[in-house]
């Protein structure tokens, strides 16, 4: 199963013998910064000040990753914290992390989580209420 990557993690998707090269780590804080934005290989690659062409090619080679995937992924992530307030439309959250249509967010949530989000969320819903009325052990 395709783990998305933590938010609080720093560190490319595989092991690297070799230090991360700057652009690529300036894009990553980039595209997690504005992920709930409309974001392009352009658009980062002139927030990182090189060309598109170099930054798909080096993003794949350093991460394991392409660009899109790891845009998908960052934005799962997040949704994936958001499922948590039930307050919260499913489709309010899709949007919010960045997603342009509420179908898209289904399909990529899916595919990385094997679940639906709102399967997910009942999953959490189920688990929260299960460890609210077990009772302490003596």
């Amino acid at each position: 199963m395709m783990m998305p990557l933590r938010q609080d993690r720093a560190q490319p998707t595989r092991q690297l013998s070799h230090a991360e090269p700057v652009e690529i780590w300036k894009a990553r804080k980039f595209i997690e910064q504005h992920s709930d934005e409309e974001l392009s290989l352009t658009k980062v690659a002139k927030a990182v000040n090189i060309s598109p062409n170099y930054l798909s090619e080096k993003f794949k080679k350093v991460t394991g990753v392409n660009f899109v995937d790891y845009v998908a992924r960052i934005r799962t992530e997040k949704a994936r914290d958001l499922l948590e307030d039930v307050d919260l439309r499913t489709s309010e959250i899709a949007f919010a992390v960045g997603f342009q249509s509420l179908s898209q967010f289904n399909r990529v949530f899916k595919k990385l989580f094997r679940k639906s989000p709102t399967e997910f969320r009942a999953r959490l819903l189920k688990r929260s209420t299960r460890q609210r009325t077990r009772k302490p052990a003596r």
